[in-house]
């Protein structure tokens, strides 16, 4: 095994939506997305010894995405999505399922020192069990200049705590974050009434990372890295559903910058891959070869 992995790391689940069930969970989104790069990617996660368990293993052989998700005592998570008018989705996560209790396995070191970036979340770390894997995963790692540790930050339902937050961000190198997200690590942290852009300029250096992601929605994107920042227009899309579509810009960023590409064409091409994915249903469409082969 080489030290070219990348990891997406924390909750599979389904997403039950209106039209029917999708599989979901923001690090399989994220693999599954590097694959269509023709990265060599991993989803890290587990299920229960059930029905829905055994359709996720199923789900991901047919997408030819490659996992290490070991079977544990409890259900496999599910989690109900309602959209509003515009297709934006609000969460009702079920607690205490099989991607809450991710055991570190010798297979999972094994993976840890061969892995050369890492994207978690916080929302994977809202128990014990899997925050304490996720922590040892990234402590694995090798720890040069050439590895990422990308903190996806995903503030859902109260399942974070500011120790959680400041923990991912002291073990991670990238951090990406959305303007709501923001405002409220911005208010845990004590940074209140400073504009949005300052507050990522303070995280950046704060916690020395190499980049700092912050999208805004509608209202574009922005990539800091010390000394410049790059900003995006969000294009223009008629939206079918946002499910995902933060996971495909993390994925095309960072398959970019692995490629070789400059901060500003990674940026670009995830602007254009994630304003793609909201033109489809659910997080794991197939992206047109015109992303994919640049």
């Amino acid at each position: 095994m080489e030290n070219n992995m990348i990891v997406g790391m924390g909750e599979a689940l389904w997403d039950v939506l209106p039209e029917g069930k999708k599989i979901g969970g923001a690090p399989a989104n994220f693999a599954y997305h590097v694959s269509q790069f023709g990265l060599e990617s991993r989803v890290v996660s587990a299920v229960g010894d059930d029905a829905l368990g055994n359709d996720i293993l199923e789900n991901f052989a047919g997408k030819n995405l490659k996992c290490i998700i070991e079977k544990v005592p409890y259900p496999t998570g599910t989690v109900q999505v309602e959209l509003d008018a515009n297709g934006v989705p609000r969460y009702d996560i079920k607690e205490n399922v099989a991607w809450d209790n991710i055991p570190f396995t010798v297979e999972l070191e094994e993976l840890a020192k061969h892995t050369r970036t890492v994207c978690f979340g916080s929302l994977a770390q809202r128990n014990v069990v899997s925050r304490e894997t996720i922590r040892k995963f990234v402590a694995a790692m090798p720890q040069g200049d050439e590895s990422y540790r990308v903190f996806d930050v995903n503030l859902r339902q109260g399942f974070y705590t500011t120790e959680t937050l400041c923990e991912s961000m002291k073990a991670c190198n990238i951090l990406k974050i959305n303007d709501e997200e923001l405002v409220t690590v911005s208010r845990l942290f004590g940074y209140p009434g400073i504009d949005l852009e300052n507050k990522c300029w303070i995280l950046l250096a704060k916690y020395n990372l190499k980049m700092l992601i912050l999208t805004c929605g509608v209202n574009g994107s922005y990539v800091f890295v010390p000394g410049e920042v790059s900003f995006v227009e969000t294009p223009v899309v008629e939206v079918a559903d946002t499910v995902g579509a933060g996971d495909s810009f993390t994925a095309a960023f960072i398959s970019s910058i692995l490629k070789g590409k400059s901060v500003r064409e990674a940026h670009k091409l995830a602007v254009e891959v994630s304003a793609f994915v909201c033109t489809q249903h659910g997080a794991m469409p197939v992206l047109p070869e015109r992303f994919t082969e640049s």
